[in-house]
Parts: C-alpha cells; sequence; structure tokens
C-alpha cells in the first residue's frame, strides 16, 4: 500500500525544509510529494514490455516507473544508494500486478550502465523502453565556485550515463522501441546558480534530437521530458530552507508540479500515441513558454 499523497499547495509557498545529503529522501519531505501515480488509470498500452528507469526510486522516476506498471509494463529501476525509496517503489509496481527489478549502481560509471542493462535483459526477458533520469545537481553562487570535480561529476551523471545505457541497451532494443530522455526547463531558461546543470541538460536535448536521426532507420523514437520545479528529493536535498519555500512559485500556475504530473508525458511518449513522434521535448513547467 503506497502512504498517503500530499495535494499540490494552492499557493507557491511549501514549508521551509532542507536534507543534508544527496541523493534525497521522499520520506522526510513536508507535504509528502505525490509521487505514486494514485489518480493514473492505465489502459494496457504497454503490456508484455519491459522498461527500465535510471533514477526510479522516486520522484519524476517513482511516479513514471509506477504509471509504466500501470499500464502493463514490467519495470527496473536503477537508483543510486536509496533503498527504502526503492523497496517503496517496486511495492508500489508488484501491486500492479507487474514484475520489479531494483538495482543499485552509481550510473556515472560505463560498466555499471552496461551491468544494469545487462540484469534487466536477464531477469525480465528483454527491454523495450529506456527513461533516462538519473540527475544530480548542486548550485554555486559563481562559476569560479564550480570545481572540476564538481562540473566533471555533473556531467558523468547527467549525461554520460545516458550514452553508457543507450550504448548497452541498443543491442536489446528493437523497432519501436523507445528512449526518453529527461532534460529540464534550465536547458532553456538558464539558471544563473546552476551553470554545470543547466549546461549538462542542454546536452541532453541536442543528444536527444541527434540520437533521434541517427535510430530512426531502426524504427526507435528517442524524446525527451524538460520539466519545470517538481517537488522532489532533489529539492530539498539541493536548496536552502529559504529557496525551499519559494519554490516553484514564480512560474505562471504559481506553484511547483508533482512529479504525478509529470509522469503521463513519458507514459506518452512509451506507447502507440507517439508512434510518429522522435527528436522531441515536451514541457511540463507549469506554463513557462520556452518555444523549445
Amino acid at each position: 500500500m503506497a502512504p498517503p499523497q500530499g495535494n499540490p499547495p494552492s499557493s507557491g509557498t511549501l514549508p521551509p525544509q532542507h536534507q543534508d545529503r544527496q541523493p534525497g529522501r521522499e520520506g522526510p519531505m513536508h507535504p509528502p510529494p505525490r509521487s505514486f501515480a494514485e489518480h493514473y488509470v492505465g489502459a494496457g498500452r504497454l503490456t508484455g514490455k519491459v522498461a527500465l528507469v535510471t533514477g526510479g526510486d522516486s520522484g519524476i522516476g517513482r511516479a513514471t516507473a509506477i504509471a509504466f506498471a500501470k499500464e502493463g509494463a514490467d519495470v527496473a529501476i536503477a537508483f543510486l544508494e536509496e533503498c527504502e525509496d526503492a523497496r517503496q517503489t517496486c511495492a508500489a509496481i508488484e501491486a500492479c500486478g507487474r514484475r520489479a527489478l531494483a538495482i543499485a549502481a552509481d550510473l556515472g560509471d560505463e560498466a555499471a550502465c552496461a551491468g544494469v542493462v545487462a540484469r534487466v535483459v536477464r531477469e525480465l526477458g528483454g527491454l523495450d523502453v529506456l527513461v533516462n533520469n538519473a540527475a544530480e545537481q548542486h548550485p554555486q553562487q559563481s562559476i569560479a565556485d564550480i570545481s572540476t570535480a564538481q562540473l566533471e561529476q555533473t556531467f558523468r551523471t547527467n549525461l554520460f550515463s545516458m550514452f553508457h545505457c543507450v550504448k548497452a541497451a541498443l543491442p536489446h532494443l528493437k523497432a519501436g522501441a523507445r528512449i526518453i530522455n529527461t532534460t529540464s526547463v534550465t536547458a532553456y531558461q538558464g539558471n544563473p546558480h546552476l551553470l554545470d546543470y543547466s549546461a549538462s541538460k542542454g546536452a541532453i536535448v541536442a543528444f536527444t534530437r541527434s540520437l533521434a536521426l541517427a535510430l530512426a532507420s531502426r524504427g526507435i523514437m528517442v524524446n525527451a521530458v524538460a520539466p519545470g520545479p517538481i517537488w522532489t528529493p532533489l529539492i530539498p536535498s539541493t536548496f536552502s530552507p529559504a529557496h525551499v519555500a519559494e519554490f516553484g512559485s514564480n512560474t505562471p500556475l504559481a506553484r511547483p508540479g508533482q512529479p504525478d504530473e509529470v509522469a503521463p508525458s513519458f507514459v506518452f511518449l512509451a506507447t502507440e500515441g507517439a508512434s510518429y513522434m522522435s527528436g522531441q521535448v515536451l514541457h511540463p513547467n507549469g506554463g513557462r513558454i520556452v518555444n523549445g
């Protein structure tokens, strides 16, 4: 049984809070994010499919993994070390009557990515949908404060992992398979305190478009989702309590989004409704116009 979920705030304010370690955890978040796809109604659009969602233990990844399960897919999630969040996600997938597989791995390492994909194929019997969602961010006041180590780590997790997972998955993907990458509104609008993160997300847009062209002849669709400010564990583990209290309030909808409000974008791109879409980006961002 999924824990009770909070409702989207009617205003842009959240209680000030902070978590001292990354990756963050959903348990301490108040209000809890809506990430269990509780109100999502599946229609069997992924019946017989196998999906892998990186960063699938919580937040957008969790909501997407559970929505996929409600559509009939068996789902594997890859995560770094958030074991309790991963356990809850797998329990929710299994409650949908689907098989769940949780794999702890540092996806910044190419061998780890290959190992994750190999285990998914071995234990779940194949791979049809790859969602590259794992990411990290570390705000800094100035570019002078971004160390080489931080820059490399951000790109290793956010971008290199996508290359590695795609390379490992390609031998197993057939015509009709889907690759969906998570980019960000920051790729389009920028962020003065997330220079390396924004740059990595911009690179993901270019990667998505180029990979879509490269795989079109094989019938493999490649698209992306660019969320705006979404209430996930990344936020309290990244920002100060004061920043959290105003998180999302500057969007046209004047509030942060919920993971459950982003997951349907991934479902659409994974199903037949998006059979004539490749190289595109969807923008669940609270009403910001980004023209991209």
